[in-house]
């Protein structure tokens, strides 16, 4: 099993790639493709337009041989981001965060220990 610097509900930065610089929640891991998948809390319109993103986070279009006929409107769908595992840092919140756990998890086991 694989094991990474940020886990599931981490609050991260993206240090590299098109969504550099956002703030994020890990919603998702993949670990077959070392990926995360991201659920941004708040993202700057000017960047997004700059960087030639659509006008909502991780909505993107669907080719024609994909679309599903059925669907009433096809061609924007929701699709989550995910980035590489190494293109994200925990930010100060989600290190403080971390620290807390880890000192609970200590903590109960030193109780349970002495039991």
């Amino acid at each position: 099993m694989k094991k990474y610097h940020v886990a599931k509900g981490d609050k991260v930065v993206v240090i590299a790639g098109s969504w550099k610089g956002e703030e994020a929640t890990v919603r998702a891991m993949l670990p077959k493709k070392d990926r995360v998948v991201l659920e941004f809390s708040a993202f700057d319109a000017k960047k997004r337009e700059a960087a030639g993103k659509r006008s909502e986070v991780g909505k993107r279009t669907v080719a024609k041989s994909r679309r599903n006929r059925q669907e009433a409107n096809p061609g924007l769908i929701d699709r989550a981001v995910s980035v590489h595992v190494s293109n994200v840092a925990l930010t100060e919140e989600g290190k403080k965060a971390k620290q807390e756990k880890q000192a609970a998890w200590r903590a109960k086991k030193a109780g349970a220990a002495q039991e």
